[in-house]
């Protein structure tokens, strides 16, 4: 369980810094409001709440490495799965990415943020059942 444990501290860690780096507000971009102010693009929004997001699942998986006690493995990695599912919804229903196909975000943040949600729903439900299968033996 310390490897599912170091795989969803290395995927949270993933889910925290991929939006940082490929926003459009990285690359200097905002909706500039006809008064001259400008404000952050939704993709702005989704990598903050991506970070929300982030540092539960690097508890969860640091809760996880020393942890021997089934159920409660069996719960964090429940909590994982949980956490990976918003991890998807953020870019792609919840507050999703810039409406440009051709912008960063649609390109790399929201297909990373993506495949990661998917890698962490796969890493949690294999703790599940490896803890579920260890119980039952």
């Amino acid at each position: 369980m310390k490897a599912i444990g170091g795989l969803l501290i290395i995927l949270a860690l993933a889910v925290g810094i991929v939006p940082a780096l490929t926003s459009c507000e990285s690359r200097g971009k905002a909706i500039a409001l006809p008064n001259g102010k400008s404000i952050p693009m939704k993709c702005h929004w989704t990598g903050r709440a991506e970070l929300v997001a982030a540092v539960p699942l690097l508890a969860v998986g640091a809760i996880m490495m020393p942890t021997r006690r089934r159920e409660t493995l069996q719960a964090l990695s429940v909590l994982g799965i949980l956490i990976g599912a918003m991890v998807i919804l953020l870019p792609t229903t919840l507050i999703g990415v810039c409406a440009n196909p051709d912008m960063l975000c649609n390109m790399v943040m929201k297909p990373v943020l993506t495949f990661t949600g998917m890698l962490i729903i796969l890493v949690g439900a294999a703790g599940f059942f490896l803890a579920r299968r260890a119980e039952s033996q």
